[in-house]
């Protein structure tokens, strides 16, 4: 069993800058998610390790908006083309496979309810 000291020093925690530091902040992580049993100071590094890992995904890691048609698609391949939310949106199974197959355009209004759905 190792002390936060310990654990620091083995592996001292820093902003991670690059694609190498959070690989090896990750491995860091996984070991020791690893152990059976982790002790109050295993868990506090952890947290400390994870928020590292966070800040660097805010900064660096980019989720690209997904909107319209590809919006539609997250959406319904999460929930399944019958579920009653999509269609409390579209009214219809028939107006959302028109969209999929581009045969119509999503609104302004169904994307924003999708979007609420969807986040």
């Amino acid at each position: 069993m190792r002390t936060a000291i310990e654990l620091i020093n083995a592996f001292p925690p820093r902003p991670i800058t690059n694609e190498a530091e959070l690989i090896a902040t990750q491995k860091q992580i996984n070991s020791l998610l690893d152990k059976k049993q982790l002790t109050q100071d295993d868990r506090d590094y952890l947290k400390l390790l994870g928020m590292l890992v966070y800040e660097y995904e805010e900064k660096y890691e980019q989720i690209r908006e997904i909107k319209g048609v590809e919006l539609l698609k997250a959406v319904s391949e999460g929930f399944g083309r019958q579920d009653q939310d999509l269609i409390r949106i579209f009214n219809s199974e028939a107006v959302i496979l028109d969209i999929l197959q581009g045969k119509q355009q999503l609104t302004k209004e169904q994307e924003q309810q999708l979007r609420k759905l969807f986040c």
